[in-house]
């Protein structure tokens, strides 16, 4: 792996560690949007937008969604927007599938939460770029992840290959993660790992900790297998273009 370097610690609490790196080429094939496509890129790492009490209550939203399905392997997916839900080897949507139901599942103070989470971290992200946060819009996939030890069934369950979100996914600008448990605490491996020439950047997951970065090919990176525990996070996207952009989950 060359060297490793810890950018944020689980034992340490962050007000704000921002990195500049230089932008890759990859927005130069998209459309640009002035005033948001990325210019200044990067990653930042913060303790101080969204708090462990919070994120815990986030947890158990993505703890009640997952009960219903899960993968066979090691990693599930649920995503409140679309219903994509892991069960077995393939996803359901959860709406159509559990139907009225669901009000027994979430309430409307869950999905007020996860609103304005994700508005605070998508406040953090204009911020540190530099950029209008009215310019930046949500988009799919947005989802919380629970990664556990069990073997890999299909390739949807292998999430530890090194990629680039811009790549896979198109419409990713900025990319951010927040955590929703404690690396070393509640599972073991599980890091995120930035692969740059070299080095590695590494970042330990904490309960309320949010990672962000652009998501072009300045931000390579990995997720650690998880050798033991459940890891849980929600990964949450933006994007500068507004036909890519998506609404806040309804009940």
């Amino acid at each position: 792996d060359g060297l490793t370097e810890v950018l944020a610690h689980r034992s340490e609490s962050l007000q704000d560690k921002f990195i500049e790196v230089p932008c890759s080429e990859d927005y130069n094939s998209h459309k640009r949007f002035e005033g948001c496509t990325p210019r200044k890129c990067g990653r930042g790492v913060t303790d101080a937008v969204i708090t462990r009490e919070e994120a815990e209550r986030i947890r158990r939203i993505a703890e009640r969604g997952l009960s219903l399905g899960g993968s066979d392997g090691g990693a599930s997916i649920l995503d409140l927007h679309s219903g994509a839900l892991s069960l077995g080897k393939h996803f359901v949507n959860l709406y159509r599938y559990f139907g009225e139901k669901i009000q027994d599942i979430f309430t409307e103070e869950d999905f007020a939460l996860y609103r304005d989470v994700r508005q605070r971290i998508q406040q953090r992200i204009a911020q540190a770029f530099g950029i209008s946060s009215a310019s930046m819009y949500l988009t799919k996939p947005t989802f919380f992840s629970r990664i556990n030890s069990t073997e890999a069934k299909t390739t949807h369950d292998e999430y530890w290959h090194p990629h680039v979100d811009k790549v896979t996914y198109g419409s990713f600008d900025y990319t951010s993660l927040l955590y929703l448990s404690d690396y070393a605490e509640d599972f073991g491996g599980g890091r995120f790992v930035f692969m740059d020439a070299g080095s590695n950047k590494t970042i330990e997951p904490r309960a309320g900790r949010v990672s962000f970065f652009t998501s072009g090919s300045e931000n390579l990176h990995r997720v650690e297998k998880v050798h033991w525990g459940t890891r849980y996070a929600i990964t949450i996207s933006f994007t500068c273009n507004p036909d890519h952009g998506i609404g806040d989950p309804v009940l």
